[in-house]
């Protein structure tokens, strides 16, 4: 690693946790782990609250994190934008925790379907209800994703990095999230506020129906 790379790094303490994950990174690829190893000791706690706020139980949160970091290592070669690492992970926390709630609600109808066994008059297997929402729910759904997605773009980058990330959990950890993106802890739920009220007015100005705005 050349010295450019290290004459911006600062006292761990005074960056975020963002930079000091990009830092990991370009520490890792040189051959140097231990960065990498302080980063995981502080993100794991946040991933696992983050992967359990989506209905994954506490041993399949434990995978869940663990075949993120495993993720993480897999491609360390080919990020091309370490500073991005940290979005990275949480995004792909996420996505491992819903795979993991679907997997057990197909495990839970296999089992259903095992339990409830043939019809003793029909002798054919009594038919378990979708849980899957109906067509035109999943098009109205979609179209109004697509509504705030469109909006959310429109908002300050500030706005959308914090917006994401408090949206991971539904009892975020503002101490994480401060150290994420470098904002005081003091300062978040007014921030959140304020970012809130202004997708409110563009989803008003977008001319979004009242069922999506106040959803």
């Amino acid at each position: 690693m050349t010295e450019s790379r290290h004459e911006t790094v600062r006292d761990p303490g005074e960056v975020s946790l963002g930079d000091r994950a990009a830092h990991a990174v370009l520490e890792y690829r040189e051959g140097r782990p231990a960065a990498l190893e302080e980063v995981v000791r502080e993100m794991t706690p946040l991933l696992w609250h983050t992967v359990r706020a989506q209905g994954v139980d506490p041993q399949a949160a434990d995978d869940v994190v663990q075949d993120t970091w495993v993720a993480l290592v897999r491609h360390m070669d080919s990020i091309a934008e370490p500073h991005a690492v940290l979005k990275w992970l949480l995004v792909t926390a996420r996505r491992g925790a819903w795979e993991a709630v679907r997997r057990r609600r197909r495990d839970e109808q296999h089992r259903t379907e095992l339990h409830d066994g043939p019809d003793p008059e029909t002798g054919a297997h009594r038919e378990v209800p979708s849980a899957d929402p109906a067509p035109d729910a999943v098009v109205a759904t979609n179209d109004r994703d697509r509504t705030l997605w469109t909006v959310f773009q429109d908002l300050p980058a500030r706005c959308r990095e914090l917006l994401r990330l408090v949206s991971l959990a539904d009892r975020p950890d503002y101490k994480y999230i401060s150290e994420a993106i470098g904002m005081p802890v003091g300062s978040i739920g007014a921030t959140r506020g304020r970012c809130l009220a202004k997708l409110r007015t563009l989803l008003d100005e977008s001319g979004a129906d009242d069922t999506w705005r106040h959803a």
